[in-house]
């Protein structure tokens, strides 16, 4: 019987087209206390007076309410969310300046966000955030039970005979990985990534604000 030979002790295996979500936490910001309370209270009335919205979420069968297909111009509209944009200003940079964009000075702009909140058994099935460069949530109110956000490996559909992958498998190595956030969790990845958000399995709305950036 031949012996198969041994590896070669130069050989290299070397990560190629990353795929880099980008997280942070903002409660260490002064007053986060008192940003994360006005902006759970500013999502909720928002929710409760936004009939267009209401309208858009119940014909689009969303479980809740979203201000996506209403009022996704929310800087514009209340002084706490032009507070929270400054913080996804700064965090956004750093993220493109992270994924080395050759951009031209202040290019990177806020597009739009809008609020999301969940009811329990509700879910946002897979998509992407066409005519976007930059996109992400934060999230207000997570709780127990709530469902993480879920990432989709964007080479899926062009797997060949491949094998399922180990349990144990790293994440990047996983055809899904799940991230899960907490109140103050900022969560920021590239346009094309597709994503979703499994069912609610808490009892409680999960409230969160999604945006995009442009350039």
């Amino acid at each position: 019987m031949n012996t198969p030979p041994k590896a070669a002790n130069d050989a290299s295996v070397t990560p190629l087209f990353v795929s880099e979500v980008y997280r942070a936490d903002l409660s260490a910001i002064p007053d986060f206390e008192t940003l994360l309370e006005d902006l759970d209270d500013t999502c909720r009335a928002f929710a409760d007076e936004d009939e267009a919205g209401q309208n858009w979420s119940q014909q689009k069968a969303y479980l809740g309410y979203t201000s996506y297909g209403s009022l996704n111009d929310l800087p514009l509209l209340a002084s706490v969310f032009e507070d929270l944009k400054t913080h996804l200003d700064a965090h956004a940079a750093r993220f493109a300046e992270a994924l080395e964009y050759d951009l031209p000075e202040g290019a990177l702009k806020l597009d739009n966000m809008w609020i999301n909140i969940l009811e329990p058994m509700g879910t946002h099935s897979g998509h992407i955030h066409p005519h976007s460069l930059i996109s992400g949530t934060f999230y207000v109110h997570v709780p127990d039970g709530a469902s993480a956000l879920k990432f989709e490996d964007p080479r899926l559909t062009s797997f060949m005979n491949s094998p399922p992958r180990k349990a144990n498998a790293r994440r990047d190595h996983q055809a899904f990985v799940y991230e899960a956030p907490q109140p103050g969790t900022l969560l920021m990845w590239e346009s094309w990534l597709r994503h979703e958000v499994p069912i609610n399995l808490s009892e409680d709305v999960r409230i969160s604000i999604s945006f995009n950036y442009s350039w």
